[in-house]
Parts: structure tokens; sequence; C-alpha cells
């Protein structure tokens, strides 16, 4: 019986630690959607900072996810329908943040070799080309 007890409490305390994501998600989902009309009539100081803050809750999430695809509990439960979704809005993602990287960095590649003909380059990027490691865009990934 006190089993019983201690169970329905834990399973009543996961579960409302659910709602509670959900409703943070929620909460974090309205405030990109404002911070997006603001960001897109902003200087480029503030599409850095609302794309920084877009990476770190991204990352944020992705970490939560990650937890709960390890979580014994989460997975002996889920129906494969939902691991599907799961995985397809996933490839989603993955694909348009690697197809973003490629279209990003190529770009930014072709214009600073444009600005460093030119004698526009910051010398900010010729300062940090110096360090070791630098640049760490160029450096493949692990997997």
């Amino acid at each position: 019986m006190l089993i019983d007890v201690i169970s329905m409490s834990y399973v009543s305390s996961f579960l409302n630690s659910l709602e509670d994501w959900v409703k943070m998600q929620r909460k974090m989902l309205e405030t990109f959607k404002q911070l997006n009309e603001t960001a897109i009539k902003g200087d480029r100081l503030e599409l850095i900072l609302a794309t920084r803050a877009a990476f770190q809750h991204m990352i944020k999430t992705l970490r939560a996810f990650d937890q709960w695809l390890q979580d014994p509990l989460i997975i002996s439960n889920m129906p494969k329908e939902f691991l599907e979704d799961v995985w397809n809005t996933t490839f989603k993602l993955l694909i348009d943040l690697i197809e973003l990287d490629i279209r990003h960095t190529s770009a930014f590649k072709e214009r600073a070799e444009k600005l460093l003909k030119e004698g526009k380059l910051s010398p900010v990027l010729l300062i940090r080309s110096g360090e070791e490691g630098a640049p760490r865009r160029g450096l493949a990934p692990t997997v």
C-alpha cells in the first residue's frame, strides 16, 4: 500500500512537470513570435540578440529531447508513432539547419574574400585569424 502511494505521488509529480514544461514552451512560443516582429524591424544588434536567444532556447529544448529519449520510463512507454513524429520533425530541422549553415558560411566566405580584395575586411577578423584554432566554423563536426 505504501509503495502504491509513493508510486502515485511520483507519477503525479512527473505528470505535473510535463504540464509545466508544456506551459513554459507555449509561453516561449508566444515570446519568440513577438520577438520576431521586433527583430525583423530591428537593426543588426537586435537581429544578433534575437538569433542568439533562439539558439539558446533551441539548445535547451534539444538537450531536453535528448534526455527524454534516454529515459527508460519515457522510451518504454512511447509509441512508435510518437517516435516517428519526433524523427520526421528532427530530420526536417536538421536538413534546414545544415542547408542554412552551408548557405550562410559560403556567402560569408565570399563576402570576406571580396572585402579582403577591397581592403575593407574588419581588422578584428584579421586578428582572430592568428588565434589558435581559428576559424572555428572551418572545422568539421564530430559525429
